[in-house]
């Protein structure tokens, strides 16, 4: 049965986003991301006490894929 849609605003999108109007089956969209950071980074609350006296970030990494997508339903 179609779908009656009224009016759309769409104010941004990011890369990976997926925007559908009316019937959909399934909507399967395939991202990865690597991040890395430093020690105490993804801290979150009022007050925080952190020492990092010595903070090293190892970004090497050998591996050809970590996350493959491709072929992925």
């Amino acid at each position: 049965m179609p779908a009656f849609v009224g009016a759309v605003n769409v104010n941004s999108m990011g890369t990976a986003a997926v925007f559908n109007i009316g019937d959909v089956y399934t909507i399967a969209p395939e991202s990865s991301a690597k991040t890395f950071s430093g020690a105490g980074s993804f801290n979150t609350a009022e007050r925080i006490q952190l020492r990092n006296d010595y903070s090293v970030t190892n970004t090497y990494d050998n591996d050809l894929y970590d996350q493959p997508v491709t072929g992925n339903l």
